[in-house]
């Protein structure tokens, strides 16, 4: 296997956006896809509007507050969705709940809303008749924290992504990324998300000081960070990036956002961009590696490309640059997937200055670029 991997001298190219593959129009934002308000009876001190006045001054685009339904009966709507803090001109905010059930944790993102009620009721239905509601509804669904505790115990086949990377404790989630793999091994095109999973807003009475004081400091609205290129800066364009695998994750919002595309006929434009399906011919192909926005710019971030769930190459790709590239040949005869995670310092998150420590040296990921998939499976 031929590996071919070269830095391209583009001064401060790691702090600008890129412009977008084979012309498409769109732009990126950045949320969190997994929090949760004082309406999940196992959250305490944490107002929507604590959360969505935390977001706008750290300049989030859009969140998921997505509390358990299992306190509610399923009355979501009622709850989160009817609380007259759940509003801003800022960001955009999601229909979202997580579907607390005994076989496991599911978040569910629409831009519209939606029965949650119908899911309780629907909880120890076969899991075929749940991929047809999935789709009456119109929702995305989404497998949370795959290997802990409330681990997901459906098919993959309901879901549209995974939750690879949940809250600042990097060290949990290296199992996730192996049930990712397999996920997409068995030619599942399943895209992949972060979540903070936070639960406490300020220790400020004594109940929250004797239950997660800290979680504030170390694990809230960010960490991790999930970013989104989206067509429209609306509900429908974050929920649809989300589902194409558009999308990246980083530890927080100040790290870089990695950047993942393809140019298949050595013409220097790319062909394709992470969550998108392309044709392999056989021929070699130039992938292109971006990191934006790198806050620490003597920093050399070490990129491993995961190819069908193995190491494929480590590229070293610096903050002042921005910018690396590799060649593979992708099977004209059978499904190959690339995929990226990003490995450096972490940048200063002085919202929640504790964050780091727990994320370790684990920055970024991205969504794979596949080739020769079944879109239809």
């Amino acid at each position: 296997m031929k590996k071919s991997v070269t830095a391209l001298g583009m001064a401060l190219a790691c702090m600008l956006g890129t412009a977008s593959p084979a012309g498409a129009q769109g732009v990126w934002m950045k949320g969190d896809l997994h929090l949760h308000s004082r309406h999940s009876q196992d959250s305490t001190n944490n107002a929507v509007g604590k959360i969505i006045s935390f977001a706008e001054s750290e300049g989030f685009d859009f969140l998921g507050i997505t509390d358990h339904d299992n306190h509610v009966d399923g009355d979501t709507a009622h709850h989160t969705w009817a609380d007259p803090q759940w509003r801003s001109d800022r960001i955009v905010l999601l229909y979202a709940a997580e579907w607390t059930t005994d076989r496991g944790h599911t978040n569910v993102f629409s831009a519209h809303p939606y029965d949650q009620k119908l899911l309780r009721r629907m909880s120890d239905e076969r899991d075929i008749k749940l991929i047809g509601l999935r789709k009456a509804m119109g929702v995305h669904m989404s497998a949370n924290h795959p290997t802990n505790k409330d681990h997901f115990g459906f098919s993959f086949d309901m879901v549209d992504s995974i939750e690879v990377w949940n809250s600042s404790n990097w060290a949990k989630n290296p199992p996730a990324l192996t049930v990712w793999d397999d996920m997409l091994k068995s030619g599942r095109m399943i895209a992949g998300r972060g979540g903070s999973d936070s639960h406490h807003g300020w220790p400020d009475t004594p109940q929250d000081r004797s239950a997660k004081s800290d979680e504030r400091l170390s694990n809230y609205v960010g960490t991790p960070t999930t970013w989104v290129y989206a067509k429209t800066r609306d509900r429908q364009g974050v929920v649809d990036a989300l589902t194409q695998g558009h999308a990246a994750i980083s530890a927080n919002p100040k790290d870089p956002r990695v950047e993942f595309s393809v140019d298949l006929d050595g013409d220097g434009r790319d062909d394709g961009m992470m969550g998108d399906n392309l044709r392999g011919t056989g021929k070699p192909v130039s992938f292109r590696i971006h990191l934006a926005q790198c806050p620490i710019p003597w920093v050399q971030y070490r990129v491993r490309v995961i190819r069908d769930g193995e190491v494929f190459a480590t590229v070293p790709v610096d903050a002042s640059k921005g910018e690396a590239t590799f060649t593979d040949t992708p099977p004209a005869d059978k499904r190959a997937y690339y995929r990226l995670e990003v490995e450096g310092p972490q940048a200063d998150y002085a919202a929640v200055p504790m964050s780091a420590g727990y994320s370790g040296t684990m920055v970024a990921l991205s969504n794979p670029i596949y080739f020769n998939f079944n879109p239809a499976f």
